[in-house]
């Protein structure tokens, strides 16, 4: 009979405390469907946290905003990187870490920031040349350097507790390249991955500066070309802005895919705008020379979600199903008619399935 209460006894604890993990989830679940649609409440690009310096290891200055879980001290909040115990049924909370793309800085994450602030640990920064950070190098401004970056800010931002890594466009492909150079970290530390509007190799170089330039180059641009153009740049950054309403609608057609609201388009046009075309000519040949589908499957390790816009005219659809098909366990997100910046245009479905994928991944991470 002892040995019957003993079982009865610790099979109700278990049931316990899948229940109390079960109403955690349900719990955190609420907190971000309350959330939803914040982003349209708020200014575009108008959030902001106390903003940190990390130095990369050739000197340059990067720009980095964490925004921290809610209910945790002041002085908590000022230790970077700190390992934080999740609701009692579930692993670690992860920190995530979002690396934005090509041209842009981090306030094109503005849904995805409004969506998670207070609920989630979240670091933003700005690429080396891009937004607030320090200008590069000639020879640094490549992908492999950009992988390097974000293994510094890690080190100083995000020193121990489980990551999860979202990159878009470029970000994708910096996160496709940190894993080349830092695999034993991928299950030890990064437990999950997102791919947004990205490739590994591929591209088409000519179509990445269609948005960024108020005139076509035609289809078989050249290094040459670009390179004679950054010697210019100051008279093609004074030609963007002499033809802006000729950029804003290169800007709406290159950047989405159905009718949007036309801040959204001024929106990520004056990002592009505000990046010198010196700088997008600097990065421009690492795009031509980009071939890492060799190394993608180390990503299926830990869960990766690739989502993408079937009217993407940068980084088409193709390019996020090929991934999906090397990176085993993956999940592909095709939305519909989206362009290449879904993040924005999309942002619902993207948020919904970045929940999907924090979970998926915080729930391996717990085994």
């Amino acid at each position: 009979m002892s040995r019957v209460r003993t079982l009865m006894g610790v099979t109700a604890g278990a049931v316990g405390a899948v229940a109390v993990g079960a109403a955690a989830e349900v719990y955190r679940r609420q907190r971000i469907i309350a959330r939803r649609g914040a982003g349209d409440q708020i200014e575009l690009g108008s959030l902001r946290s106390s903003p940190l310096t990390v130095v990369a290891d050739d000197g340059v200055p990067l720009h980095v905003e964490v925004d921290e879980a809610t209910g945790e001290s002041e002085q908590a909040s000022e230790r970077p990187g700190r390992r934080r115990k999740g609701k009692q049924g579930a692993g670690p909370a992860p920190t995530v870490v979002f690396v934005h793309g090509y041209a842009l800085n981090l306030d094109c994450w503005h849904f995805q920031r409004a969506g998670y602030r207070g609920l989630v640990r979240t670091v933003f920064y700005d690429q080396r040349s891009h937004g607030r950070s320090g200008r590069s190098s000639l020879g640094n401004a490549t992908i492999d350097q950009l992988a390097h970056d974000l293994k510094r800010i890690l080190d100083e931002v995000v020193p121990d507790g489980p990551i999860v890594l979202v990159g878009h466009s470029m970000g994708g492909m910096t996160i496709i390249a940190f894993a080349e150079h830092y695999p034993e970290l991928f299950g030890e530390r990064v437990i999950g991955t997102a791919l947004i509007s990205t490739t590994a190799g591929g591209l088409n170089p000519s179509k990445i500066l269609f948005p960024m330039v108020p005139f076509s180059l035609g289809g078989q641009v050249t290094n040459r070309v670009v390179s004679t153009l950054a010697r210019g740049h100051r008279a093609v950054d004074g030609m963007r802005r002499i033809g802006k309403g000729i950029a804003l609608v290169t800007t709406d057609k290159f950047a989405f895919g159905d009718a949007v609201p036309a801040s959204y388009v001024e929106f990520v046009d004056s990002m592009l705008s505000a990046t010198s075309f010196e700088v997008v000519a600097e990065f421009f040949p690492s795009f031509r020379g980009l071939d890492k589908f060799h190394v993608v499957q180390a990503l299926g390790s830990v869960p990766t979600a690739i989502m993408c816009g079937t009217g993407d005219r940068i980084t088409s659809i193709g390019h996020s199903r090929k991934l999906h098909s090397l990176i085993p366990g993956s999940t592909l997100l095709e939305c519909e008619n989206a362009g290449h910046m879904a993040i924005i245009e999309r942002h619902d479905q993207i948020n919904a399935e970045l929940d999907q994928l924090i979970a998926a991944a915080t729930a391996v991470g717990s085994r």
